[in-house]
């Protein structure tokens, strides 16, 4: 994955490594919950780890410092916490604290909520229940207004903040205590609403070039494809809005003529999309080590705690948890929200890459600090957002070329393939209404009635 200032003479020496590039084609061509779990039929189980290559599972066995089988046994689990997760969170509604996952095979599901009352409802589920004093659209506003401080105040010294909701607390990374001090009363945020880590890392965007096969722009700079799209008949790719500009022009990893960025954005966030002339075509595929690929069956949102993995051209597959969504975080360039943190380390060369989840599509890598020797932190740009702010269908074994259905309220109530759903929407199918029990970009072979992990019947 890679930044933009590389140069095209220094290909030779890039090429030994993976990365994730499109294949070229020849010039020729509101219920109270059930008592117990819900089911979990194996057809729409999500992620299913049956089809995990044996090289995911050993990086996660590795990173994660798992057992032999217990890198399966985990994605089975995040995929079905997954489904309680959501179908708690419709429950409790304005109650609701936040979920997560842990444990070694993520076997043990919390959810947290402020009211006491609500335990014995969360335990039907075979979850914990955490009873604490903020609910999740309380602690979002305390992060709104830190988001806001950061658009009129530079906030370099206070990079990263973030709803942590295994502490149901905000948290503020600063490089001082007076520089924490200094951006909550900017942001008119009380100092006991919360928490300041002080630590000297500033992530930055991975761009240096360091890596194997992957795309350049402007015949002058290089990053990694993230992810297959389409829109309409056009074909495309997914990646950093970092890396390039609109009306920016690419190359393949093989020197032939490849596309041009269709849309970016970055700072405020990172995201782009690069549409692909005939010579290429979007498949599913996200390559990994050794030539091994993991085909992406959807995008469904993962939980805090659950492991994700990450391919980058740099440092190859490498493995970790989500920390926290929603996170706001400060790079020379200015300041991007949304971002998802993360344990999987990254070099610069990564930026631009996939995060997956078991065949679950989550973002694409936008920047960090640390590195794979010692370790350190990686945001990701979550792929969900990306898909609906471009209008784009996410290539997965089951999805269709259409163009998704707009985003808007007057085309809301009935269900449409391609279109990005939130926890707790909800809508009609074939004269029945469902709520959405996991953030994901509905497939075309994903109806509410083929898909319980995703939709609950109201």
């Amino acid at each position: 994955m890679v930044g933009r200032h590389a140069a095209r003479s220094r290909r030779a020496a890039l090429t030994a490594l993976g990365a994730l590039v499109l294949t070229a084609l020849p010039s020729a061509a509101s219920a109270a919950p059930p008592p117990a779990p819900a089911p979990r039929p194996a057809a729409a189980r999500t992620p299913d780890a049956a089809v995990a290559p044996a090289r995911m599972l050993s990086a996660m066995e590795r990173d994660l410092k798992l057992a032999p089988g217990q890198a399966a046994a985990r994605l089975v689990n995040e995929a079905e916490a997954g489904t309680r997760a959501g179908m708690l969170r419709n429950t409790l509604g304005d109650r609701f604290a936040g979920a997560w996952v842990s444990g070694a095979t993520s076997a043990e599901l919390t959810v947290a909520t402020t009211d006491a009352a609500d335990t014995a409802a969360i335990e039907a589920q075979g979850a914990k229940a955490a009873v604490v004093g903020r609910n999740l659209a309380e602690l979002r506003a305390v992060k709104e207004k830190l988001d806001t401080a950061a658009v009129r105040t530079r906030s370099r010294q206070t990079p990263v903040w973030y709803v942590d909701v295994m502490a149901n607390r905000v948290t503020v990374q600063a490089t001082s205590e007076s520089a924490a001090a200094s951006f909550l009363t900017a942001a008119g945020v009380p100092a006991q609403d919360v928490k300041v880590q002080v630590s000297p890392d500033q992530p930055r965007v991975l761009e240096d070039l360091v890596g194997g096969d992957a795309f350049y722009i402007d015949d002058r700079a290089r990053c990694s494809i993230g992810f297959s799209v389409t829109k309409d008949d056009q074909q495309g790719f997914a990646t950093a809005g970092h890396c390039g500009n609109p009306g920016a022009t690419t190359t393949g990893f093989n020197e032939a003529a490849q596309g041009t960025f269709q849309a970016s954005t970055f700072p405020g966030k990172d995201m782009a999309w690069v549409g692909v002339n005939s010579g290429w075509t979007a498949t599913p595929d996200v390559k990994a080590q050794n030539g091994e690929k993991i085909q992406l069956a959807g995008s469904v949102e993962a939980l805090v705690g659950a492991s994700v993995c990450r391919s980058g051209s740099t440092t190859g597959w490498h493995c970790g948890t989500v920390q926290q969504h929603d996170t706001s975080v400060t790079y020379p360039e200015g300041t991007v929200d949304g971002l998802t943190r993360t344990t999987v380390c990254a070099e610069p060369g990564d930026s631009g890459g996939p995060f997956v989840s078991g065949t679950q599509a989550q973002g694409t890598t936008s920047g960090g600090s640390g590195d794979c020797t010692n370790g350190g932190t990686t945001f990701y740009q979550p792929v969900n957002p990306l898909l609906s702010e471009f209008g784009l269908t996410l290539k997965t074994t089951s999805s269709t070329s259409q163009t998704p259905a707009p985003q808007d309220n007057a085309a809301a109530d009935a269900w449409a393939a391609g279109r990005v759903y939130e926890v707790g929407t909800t809508v009609s199918f074939d004269g029945v209404r469902y709520r959405c029990l996991q953030s994901h970009q509905a497939q075309g072979a994903g109806s509410p009635v083929d898909t319980p992990t995703l939709w609950q019947r109201v």
